[in-house]
């Protein structure tokens, strides 16, 4: 068995949920980490969790920001040299129906889920380019794949359903610099998202009948950050939900 060469990933909203349960996969492989999230405290509180010492270096600032894209990725480089990783799962997720949206429901969703993806991505293009390579893996959302009658999220399947697109637009774009680019697209995941009172409702959405873990969305992040001949992908881990009507 091969020993694993560390690595420098960059996680986005990795205060808590999908975002902290990647970046202690990837503590726990032997990687290294620079986690962002919007709050400081969240962020140092989430640091004393993984109690990886220099390993995890958290950057807080608002993802929308092009500033704290650039911030990441000088730190970045300026404590392990490279990043071969970034993970762009900083997301917020609104289920609405649509005349119930309002002006601030759309400038959030458009700023975290979207702006946020950009600039990280945009960043991250221009770093492994220079260096060789790498790999981008984004989180989205199965819903974006399938949608719910009984879950009605048009504004985020919206941007969630672009980026499966771009993922795909981006995998073709980037090869020749030898990016790999591919998405998962978890279901319904047991995080700070949702409260307890729901997961009754929440374990009907999926033909597994259980509601996932974290672990097991960061377990899918791994494999494509890992994979090799890999990209253009949109990987559900979602119980079956995006299989087909059940």
């Amino acid at each position: 068995m091969s020993r694993h060469t560390p690595i420098t990933a960059v996680v986005t909203g990795a205060s808590s949920g999908i975002g902290l349960a990647v970046a202690r996969a990837f503590l726990r492989r032997g990687d290294r980490v620079v986690g962002n999230g919007r709050d400081q405290a969240r962020l140092e509180a989430a640091a004393r969790t993984l109690d990886a010492g220099e390993r995890f270096v958290p950057v807080a600032g608002d993802i929308a920001d092009p500033a704290t894209s650039a911030r990441i990725f000088d730190v970045a480089e300026s404590r392990f040299g490279r990043v071969e990783v970034l993970v762009n799962n900083a997301g917020i997720f609104r289920s609405k129906a649509i005349t119930e949206y309002t002006d601030a429901d759309l400038d959030a969703l458009i700023d975290t889920n979207l702006r946020g993806f950009v600039h990280a991505t945009k960043r991250a293009a221009q770093h492994m380019t220079a260096h060789g390579g790498g790999h981008v893996v984004n989180v989205t959302a199965s819903i974006a794949l399938q949608p719910l009658a009984n879950v009605p999220a048009a504004l985020p399947i919206l941007i969630k359903g672009g980026l499966h697109a771009a993922t795909k637009a981006l995998a073709l774009e980037l090869a020749p610099k030898k990016i790999l680019v591919s998405a998962v697209a978890p279901g319904i995941v047991d995080t700070p998202l949702y409260a307890p009172e729901m997961h009754d409702f929440l374990r009907t959405l999926q033909p597994l009948g259980r509601i996932a873990s974290a672990d097991e969305i960061a377990e899918a992040v791994l494999h494509l950050a890992s994979a090799t001949f890999t990209t253009g992908v949109v990987l559900p881990v979602d119980g079956g939900m995006s299989a087909g009507r059940w």
